[in-house]
């Protein structure tokens, strides 16, 4: 069949520009397949990165159709086949199919599909992503694991840095100083493993401000592009719980935020929005200045009659609070 590769192209600290380049392919050509055929047949300037006969796994990512993905297991046919579903005037049977290809997202072009991943490393490096055994004498042999301590790292141990989720990170696009799911997800793989003898350390460095594990939106994009099912978001989750199960509500706003929103759907089977913003942003009236940043909003919403001055608890409230009762049980 005959597919048009639009493909951005761009110089370092310049305008992108769009090429077309059209190619016969087999449905069953990966996107790795048709970027060698444009640079060995029609366009030897066309600069990205792949490894994978050199078994460096995750270094052709780019963006396929406007999401992160590996170039080497994204095919042709799939790709059309996901097209098709979307609404387009494309997507008509007279029409040449189209496939765009860009580069990854929240890293500096360098050249085309290659990027600068200069901060997704320093992210990497920032949260230790090193067991440490510096607390305890170190055996003669090696470290032992049973079995289950082992099954624990399985699915971080899966991740093979790509940049996938953390060019898709809507965290990470407005907010520098997040980390990015691809080191959390790491971060978890420190915390669970039964070797390593900093916990407490690091879970008080993953509980800072926004950088850390507060500063995740919980979009689920990571976990969807994801090529290994490491599913970052779920790790990043593990942290969080490890974090409150260790702190106070008055720790801190993010802990009080989680907190609060539990125990309030717990009385109410839904939030009363009016206690949430007292006792998460005021920290129960302790917090003037907290409370005093509610009073704009408060004002306009009495104004246009959306606060709500009464509470009515939702049906089945004593069912909602059994379950949340019943998964607190188990995981503790």
């Amino acid at each position: 069949m005959e597919v048009i590769f639009k493909i951005i192209r761009q110089q370092q600290n310049s305008t992108p520009v769009v090429q077309s380049y059209p190619l016969q392919v087999e449905a069953s050509s990966t996107i790795l397949d048709c970027l060698n055929q444009i640079k060995w047949e029609q366009d030897g300037t066309l600069a990205f990165r792949k490894n994978c006969r050199n078994t460096i796994c995750g270094s052709c990512a780019i963006r396929i159709n406007g999401r992160s993905a590996l170039a080497c297991k994204e095919n042709v046919g799939s790709e059309l086949a996901r097209l098709k579903q979307i609404p387009s005037p494309q997507n008509q049977d007279n029409t040449i199919a189209e496939i765009a290809i860009a580069p990854l997202g929240n890293m500096p072009v360098i050249k085309d599909l290659v990027v600068d991943m200069s901060s997704f490393w320093n992210n990497l490096e920032a949260v230790a992503p090193y067991v440490s055994t510096a607390a305890r004498q170190v055996p003669e042999k090696e470290f032992l694991q049973t079995p289950q301590e082992r099954s624990l790292l399985d699915q971080t141990g899966n991740c093979i840095m790509c940049g996938a989720c953390y060019s898709e990170c809507n965290a990470r696009e407005v907010n520098s100083d997040f980390v990015g799911p691809h080191a959390l997800a790491k971060a978890y793989r420190m915390v669970a493993d039964s070797r390593d003898s900093d916990t407490e350390n690091r879970l008080e460095n993953y509980n800072e401000g926004t950088k850390g594990v507060w500063g995740c939106t919980r979009c689920f994009y990571c976990d969807s592009v994801c090529p290994m099912e490491v599913a970052p978001l779920e790790q990043i989750t593990k942290v969080k719980q490890q974090i409150l199960d260790r702190k106070q509500a008055s720790d801190s706003r993010s802990i009080r935020h989680r907190k609060v929103l539990i125990e309030l759907v717990k009385s109410g089977g839904w939030i009363d929005e009016r206690q949430f913003g007292i006792q998460v942003v005021g920290n129960y009236f302790r917090d003037l200045k907290g409370l005093l940043s509610l009073a704009p909003l408060g004002l306009r919403m009495l104004v246009r009659g959306k606060f709500p001055l009464s509470f009515e608890p939702s049906q089945g409230t004593q069912q909602v609070r059994s379950l949340i009762e019943s998964v607190q049980k188990i995981e503790s």
